[in-house]
């Protein structure tokens, strides 16, 4: 069985995104930290375990052909943890703003 991981920061080319418009089928529009419109889809085994809504934060890493369009969800933030993202700078009031 696949363990989730309880709390992840963004590491390399990962970032941080806002869930616009969900489509269905694990697809969704998320507004990401940098101001760019991606449509994401949740990977394999994790559509199992990952609900997500409009309005979830979420952990996404865009794909290496189509970058500025396209990522992958990785991990989806509760709404306790936006503090303590707030705390070490990674989530940007803007972020939640600019819908």
């Amino acid at each position: 069985m696949t363990e989730i991981p309880r709390f992840r920061l963004p590491k390399n080319d990962e970032m941080l995104g806002y869930v616009t418009q969900m489509l269905g089928f694990g697809r969704m529009y998320v507004k990401c930290a940098d101001d760019k419109i991606r449509l994401c889809q949740v990977k394999g085994s994790l559509s199992r375990y990952l609900w997500i809504n409009e309005g979830d934060i979420v952990l996404i890493k865009p794909w290496q052909i189509e970058h500025d369009k396209k990522a992958d969800v990785l991990f989806k933030y509760n709404k306790n943890d936006w503090d303590t993202l707030k705390a070490k700078g990674v989530l940007k009031e803007n972020l939640l703003n600019g819908n």
